[in-house]
């Protein structure tokens, strides 16, 4: 029986661990958080990630460790490797936490990205300016996440100020993209090379967090080359994505955002674990990208990515409505992470699966008009 370690308890890893129970997988989590969301589903090591002594009690007995978000400190995950494998790979984890480090990396691969530049003082910034024209975007390189830290800046005073209410944290400051739409792919990698990739999914985000998924994402433009345009993205979007994860020699889930622009695709961020943006798996593909991570990192084949029709997923975002007026819509798979309501956090989501995307919307509608209030 494998048991799997999962650095983090917040609802991804809550998810993971429900897509491997079935395969007869055990699991046991480590998060500073005594109220983290995936406590009730396994043993759960409270402790902060420096506490070397606490590392070791979590490894023992463990055959593999993987984690749930990327801001997991490199030293722990590095610490964690005397005792078992880790998965996705350190190198993942160093190069997703640094905004500027991840940027000068997609460039290296040929990855296409919006120009940046990167602000350390008040020194850099005509000169990031110069680099990326206004407006522009100041953000932190660390942490921030759902649009934390995070600055849309039309002039050289708004920049400054910006950049000073960050209170000196080293910042990458990038080109606004007046982009068509927001992409994101998820692919996974296995142990032994084995690759498989989702379609693209069109996502929709306000105030920086990500509102709604739909995959696969919808064919734009509309025109004679409909079909051919579509294709052309989701292979630019795999190209992508196989460089990454052959550069890194990545196992299990990798996401990657893009702004689209034409028939371009420019990579905002990658995230090395499973991602929102693909909960829809978990009622819309043959095998979501839970259990395809879990897969991954134990060594299993990998399951298909098909789409079972088109799918929505709403995020619910600071409160829940109503069971009864979720459940009444036909074909609404209402997940709860077990987290107390509050404003701006992901307490849950849900998913809509049907047969088109005209159907599909028209009922997505119904559920966003019940999530916003």
């Amino acid at each position: 029986m494998t048991t799997i370690g999962i650095l983090g308890a917040g609802q991804l890893g809550r998810m993971l661990a429900l897509a491997g129970y079935p395969l007869g997988m055990r699991f046991r989590f480590f998060d500073p958080a005594a109220d983290a969301p995936a406590k009730l589903l396994a043993e759960h090591v409270t402790a902060e990630y420096a506490d070397l002594d606490a590392l070791r009690r979590f490894a023992d007995g463990l055959d593999v460790v993987t984690y749930e978000f990327e801001n997991v400190p490199v030293e722990t995950v590095r610490f964690l490797e005397q005792f078992c494998p880790v998965y996705p790979p350190p190198l993942a984890l160093e190069k997703g936490q640094d905004r500027l480090v991840e940027k000068l990396f997609f460039r290296m691969l040929g990855i296409s990205t919006p120009d940046f530049a990167a602000v350390s003082s008040d020194a850099d910034l005509e000169n990031a300016a110069r680099v990326t024209g206004f407006p522009a975007v100041l953000k932190t390189r660390r942490m921030g996440y759902d649009g934390k830290g995070q600055f849309t800046v039309w002039n050289l005073d708004e920049l400054g100020g910006a950049f000073r209410s960050l209170q000196g944290q080293p910042a990458i400051l990038e080109q606004f993209v007046p982009f068509e739409r927001e992409l994101s792919i998820l692919a996974v990698r296995g142990r032994d090379g084995e690759m498989v990739f989702y379609p693209l999914i069109e996502n929709t985000h306000r105030e920086g967090i990500l509102r709604l998924s739909v995959a696969p994402a919808p064919r734009r433009p509309k025109t004679s080359r409909l079909l051919e345009y579509h294709q052309s993205t989701q292979s630019l979007a795999e190209m992508y994505a196989l460089a990454l994860m052959n550069a890194l020699n990545y196992v299990g889930v990798l996401a990657i955002e893009f702004f689209q622009v034409g028939d371009q695709l420019l990579a905002n961020e990658m995230a090395p674990r499973v991602h929102n943006s693909g909960h829809w798996t978990l009622q819309g593909a043959v095998t979501s990208q839970f259990e395809n991570h879990v897969r991954a990192v134990t060594g299993l084949p990998l399951g298909s990515t098909t789409p079972l029709g088109v799918t929505a997923m709403v995020n619910l975002i600071g409160h829940v409505p109503t069971l009864d007026s979720i459940l009444k819509i036909e074909g609404a798979h209402l997940h709860l992470y077990d987290k107390a309501p509050r404003a701006g956090r992901k307490v849950g989501h849900i998913n809509l699966v049907a047969r088109t995307h005209e159907e599909l919307l028209s009922k997505a509608e119904i559920i966003k008009r019940l999530v916003e209030g």
